[in-house]
């Protein structure tokens, strides 16, 4: 307990010198007061982590101290002692703020109890607080990556209805990042209950029911006691129901039944609970069609698309990609406890080239390997996945023609690629010494290297590696 300090605010001499003797062999370092004159300086040069105060003081009562407290320090623990016990001033102090209420003479086994309790639950309120606090400042928009027009006009959308109580449709590709936004919407709502998710297409129907609404013992086999369901959890909070377009219609009806009343019923259960919860749905399939082929009721998709959100696949953000490669390589690099790697521009130019079809989730994914497995202090082309580089069409394999058949030219400018990039990280970038590695003439190299747009250029359009030559119109030959 030495990191904790008390402060005993009493007019007689002897129970604070007792109280003091008590408290300081167990580690506490003790101040006291023997007037409320004394005990505010006290506050004011040190603050204490617990309060034990006299109701009756020479100079005022314990109360008007216990009030001056609370508007510095809500949280601050304070307990009132007083010989002249009352239920009226027990309960005017605790509504005041006071932690507890301890009567003279009282146990001192009892009060040692009492103040190991009121630093616990202290230290647990300001760990909360931490907690919230680093979530929101996680979700805030200067940590979703996007500089990109589509990505800031969904933060501004984000902006307006996070404080309403309006439910959400987020729409996108797997990997897009819905579920952040989803967190985003909840840190910037104001809304102080919990954040729940769940995977609509992960759990059959019936469990899936169990999950959202809780069941009673006995509902089931293995229902061996009561439980609350997501939406109980989150009360006054929010329930994110990813992939809501794999639900089944027979959960769908019963979902769409909590949305209009607001009330949850178990599973085996006979009583309407309420809920006040914010539901924030997510999918990445077309619920449009769903709704066309019968899979999906249309009663419910008009409940959860109040308010749309569709966000873009990372193919449509490209501009975003330098952004995010570089947080990923930050985040990933302290996480392997590495200084932060850079990445070459070759390597960024491939990044932006590749489709993405697992989108930011791919992305950080790649990056992750890219860092783990590349001991130099920068990332190249030579890092990136051959799928990353080549799109996944150049096999390590041997060659097969496809049952569906090729894009043989597509093809082979892939193969192209692959050999140019590692002709030029062979001989650091030098054009003349990569053609002839490769047995190509400069002026063929240079012609594909710029319609491959393999060549960094400088601000002015200066392409790099430092080469003369020619500067005549390339023609292939």
């Amino acid at each position: 307990m030495s990191d904790h300090d008390l402060l005993i605010v009493d007019d007689e001499a002897s129970l604070r010198d007792f109280l003091s003797i008590v408290f300081e062999e167990d580690g506490w370092a003790v101040q006291t007061a023997s007037s409320l004159a004394e005990a505010r300086q006290s506050f004011a040069a040190h603050e204490p982590s617990v309060i034990l105060c006299d109701l009756m003081m020479p100079d005022g009562t314990g109360m008007d101290f216990l009030r001056e407290v609370k508007v510095q320090n809500e949280s601050l623990p304070v307990i009132m002692i007083t010989a002249h016990t009352s239920t009226r001033s027990a309960v005017e102090a605790l509504k005041a703020g006071a932690h507890d209420y301890i009567a003279k003479p009282f146990d001192v086994e009892e009060l040692k109890i009492i103040v190991a309790k009121a630093v616990e639950r202290s230290e647990l309120e300001a760990e909360n607080v931490h907690l919230r606090s680093a979530l929101e400042s996680r979700f805030t928009f200067a940590n979703i990556i996007g500089k990109s027009a589509k990505m800031q006009e969904i933060f501004a959308i984000v902006s307006r209805i996070a404080r309403t109580n309006s439910t959400v449709l987020i729409s996108g590709e797997s990997g897009t990042g819905k579920e952040m936004i989803a967190k985003a919407i909840h840190y910037h709502s104001g809304r102080r209950g919990k954040f729940v998710s769940i995977n609509c297409g992960a759990l059959p129907e019936n469990l899936l029911e169990s999950e959202l609404f809780g069941h009673e013992r006995g509902a089931f086999t293995g229902a061996i006691r009561d439980k609350r369901g997501l939406f109980q959890e989150a009360n006054g909070g929010t329930v994110f129901l990813d992939e809501i377009g794999e639900m089944s219609t027979g959960m769908q009806v019963k979902l769409l039944r909590v949305l209009q009343d607001r009330t949850v019923r178990k599973v085996g259960g006979n009583t309407e609970v309420a809920v006040d919860v914010r539901v924030i749905a997510a999918t990445n399939r077309e619920l449009q069609e769903l709704i066309q082929r019968g899979q999906f009721r249309e009663d419910l998709f008009y409940r959860i698309n109040v308010i749309p959100i569709s966000l873009p696949a990372l193919r449509q953000r490209k501009e975003d990609i330098p952004l995010l490669a570089e947080h990923f390589i930050t985040k990933c690099s302290a996480v392997a406890g590495v200084e932060p790697k850079k990445i070459s521009v070759d390597a960024i130019k491939a990044l932006e080239r590749y489709s993405w079809p697992g989108n930011v989730r791919e992305l950080e994914n790649v990056i992750e390997r890219s860092v783990a497995l590349e001991t130099a202090e920068v990332l190249t082309t030579r890092s990136l996945p051959e799928t990353v580089l080549f799109g996944g069409t150049l096999s390590a394999g041997p060659m097969e023609l496809p049952e569906g058949g090729m894009d043989l030219e597509k093809h082979l400018e892939n193969v192209g690629k692959f050999f140019m990039l590692r002709a030029l990280e062979r001989t650091g970038g030098v054009q003349t010494q990569a053609a002839e590695v490769l047995g190509m003439s400069f002026r063929s190299f240079r012609y594909y290297a710029k319609k491959y747009n393999l060549i960094a250029r400088d601000e002015k359009g200066v392409e790099g590696n430092g080469e003369t030559g020619d500067e005549a119109d390339d023609d292939g030959s």
